[in-house]
């Protein structure tokens, strides 16, 4: 493949979801994961080394984004209605480098549930449509794969942890970011988030309903998924913790 054809914005194929690129690149994605789980004691050990891989992440999450509005640039496709970063993992994937930069406990209690959430339904019914090895493909999955890797970071080396209150202050939070997006679309005659209509390729939205209920209707799936990424990794786990240390106590 020459290089020309690797950044050309016209294409001979489309992306084909569940295709064997894109469960490579979900492997891929899961893969990381896995390894940065069972590195994670290492990584606490060494105060010096989590600190460069904090900035390695927040360095390579800001270059995606770089390299995503040069490339606009350079094919001259660069428009205002979809150029911006003002999708939901455009916006969590600047807030997770900053995140990163400044450990910050507050963005972190959103960017668990937005930032994870969001980037593994983008990764699991991505809108695109550029196959496999397309920069744009290899972008997308690099960008979405590290938004969810920084949050996972953040939990399993740095002990950060939500609460009850972060799952009500993500939808607080969803929701005056999605006001804000909805008055850019107007003003901009852009489709930012979905908020007008939904995506042209397959995506969850389609079992959600016509515009505008699927909005509600999406706000509300947002809402179960969040309740149980808390309660299935954190609550639970805390319950169970807890009770097989009073029974080892009344031994």
């Amino acid at each position: 493949m020459c290089l020309s054809s690797f950044f050309t914005p016209s294409r001979s194929e489309h992306f084909i979801m569940f295709s064997a690129s894109h469960w490579v690149a979900l492997g891929a994605v899961i893969l990381i994961c896995l390894l940065l789980y069972a590195f994670r004691l290492t990584l606490q050990s060494s105060p010096g080394l989590r600190r460069n891989i904090r900035l390695l992440l927040a360095l390579l999450l800001f270059s995606c984004e770089a390299g995503l509005q040069t490339w606009y640039v350079a094919s001259e496709l660069w428009k205002s209605s979809h150029s911006l970063p003002l999708e939901l993992c455009g916006i969590t994937l600047f807030l997770s480098a900053v995140m990163l930069l400044t450990r910050s406990r507050l963005l972190y209690s959103f960017l668990y549930f937005a930032g994870i959430g969001g980037a593994f339904i983008a990764v699991l019914t991505p809108n695109l449509v550029y196959p496999f090895p397309h920069f744009r493909f290899l972008l997308f999955f690099v960008a979405h794969g590290g938004i969810i890797v920084a949050s996972l970071y953040m939990t399993w080396v740095e002990g950060f942890r939500p609460t009850w209150k972060s799952v009500l202050f993500t939808m607080l939070c969803l929701n005056l970011v999605a006001a804000c997006v909805y008055a850019a679309n107007i003003y901009l005659g852009s489709n930012y988030m979905f908020l007008l209509h939904k995506p042209d390729t397959y995506s969850v939205l389609d079992y959600f309903g016509p515009y505008p209920y699927y909005l509600l209707v999406e706000e509300g799936f947002a809402f179960v998924v969040f309740l149980l990424m808390y309660v299935l990794f954190f609550w639970l786990p805390q319950i169970y913790r807890t009770r097989r240390s009073g029974s080892s106590l009344g031994r």
